[in-house]
C-alpha cells in the first residue's frame, strides 16, 4: 500500500544520484549495483524502498530492505552501503528525507529514555501499520508540494516523527548531544530556576558529571543558560513584548541584567530591538 501510494513520486527513469523533491526530501537513484564503503551521514534519516534492493552492514551484520521498506540511518556511523537495481532495465531507487534538527517543541532523548545499545544491536527497519503509512504518505506529498507553505511541512513532519518517537528503530531521529539535552530542558521553561543540580537530575546525572561533560563538549552549563535565556528574551521581544515582559520571559528577575546580556550578545539594547 505504501509503495502504491508513493509510486507517482518515483524520479524519472534514467535518473542517476539524487532527485530532488523538496527541502530535505529527495531520492537517491542508482543504474548500476554501487557499494559505499564507511560512510557516515551527516544527518539521520527516514527511508523508503522504492525500487530495487539495500544492504546496510555495521561490521559483519547486514540488514536487508525490498521495496515498501521503511528504515532509519543515524548520523556519524560509519556504515557500508550496498544499493541494488531491481533488474538489467530498472534502476535502484530510495526516497529519503534528511532530519538535520528536532521541529520546535519535540524533544529530543533525555535521561531514562536513553539506553545503551551496542552497534550489532542495532534495527533500522521501522515496522509499519496503517495510520504510520497514512501519515508518512500525507508527508512526503506535503513537503514535496509547491503550493503548501512551510509550517503545513511542518506540520506534516511533526506528525511523522511523533509515530515515529516510540518505536527503537527511530531512536536515531532523536539522539542529541548532552548541550543539546541541556538547551531544550532551558529552553523549554526558560524563566524557571534552573540550576545544575535541577538539570542533571532530570538527565539522570550527577552534578559534577554534567559539569564534566560540557566542559568536554567546549561548553559549561552557564554558557547554555545564557544563551537559552537570551533566546527566549529575543523571541519575546520579536513578538512585541515590552522590555520588562522578554525579561520576565527570559528568567531574568532585573531588567537591567537582561539589558545588559542581551547588548553583550546582540550588540543593542532589548529596547533598540523592539523598535526595529
Amino acid at each position: 500500500m505504501l509503495l502504491e501510494r508513493l509510486r507517482p513520486m518515483m524520479a524519472p527513469d534514467g535518473t542517476a544520484g539524487r532527485y530532488a523533491h523538496g527541502n530535505q526530501l529527495f531520492s537517491y537513484c542508482s543504474l548500476d549495483r554501487e557499494r559505499l564503503k564507511a560512510i557516515e551521514l551527516p544527518y539521520p534519516l527516514v527511508g523508503i524502498m522504492l525500487r530495487g534492493r539495500k544492504e546496510v552492514w555495521l561490521g559483519d551484520t547486514a540488514h536487508f530492505f525490498e521495496p515498501g521498506a521503511v528504515f532509519v540511518l543515524p548520523a556519524r556511523v560509519p556504515m557500508d552501503v550496498v544499493n541494488i537495481p531491481a533488474g538489467p532495465t530498472s534502476s535502484y531507487e530510495s526516497l529519503l528525507l534528511e532530519v538535520p534538527a528536532l521541529p520546535g517543541g519535540m524533544a529530543p532523548l533525555m535521561g531514562g529514555e536513553k539506553t545503551s545499545m551496542r552497534e550489532g544491536d542495532r534495527q533500522f527497519r521501522v515496522p509499519l501499520y496503517p495510520d504510520l503509512v497514512h501519515t508518512l504518505v500525507h508527508a512526503a506529498r506535503a513537503i514535496a508540494s509547491e503550493a503548501l507553505g512551510e509550517a503545513v511541512k511542518a506540520v506534516r513532519l511533526m506528525e511523522v516523527l511523533t509515530l515515529l518517537r516510540p518505536i527503537a528503530a527511530a531512536r536515531p531521529l532523536f539522539e542529541a548531544s548532552l548541550p543539546e539535552e541541556v538547551a531544550w530542558l532551558i529552553g523549554s521553561a526558560p524563566s524557571e530556576d534552573w540550576t545544575v543540580e535541577r538539570v542533571a537530575d532530570r538527565l539522570g546525572l550527577g552534578a559534577s558529571t554534567l559539569r564534566r561533560r560540557l566542559a568536554a563538549k567546549g561548553t559549561s552549563f552557564r554558557n547554555v543558560l545564557r544563551t537559552e535565556r537570551l533566546r527566549a528574551g529575543q523571541t519575546a521581544l520579536a513578538a512585541g513584548a515590552s522590555s520588562h515582559a522578554a525579561a520576565e520571559a527570559a528568567g531574568y528577575a532585573s531588567r537591567s541584567h537582561f539589558a545588559r546580556r542581551y547588548r553583550e550578545s546582540f550588540g543593542q539594547s532589548p529596547s533598540g530591538r523592539r523598535s526595529r
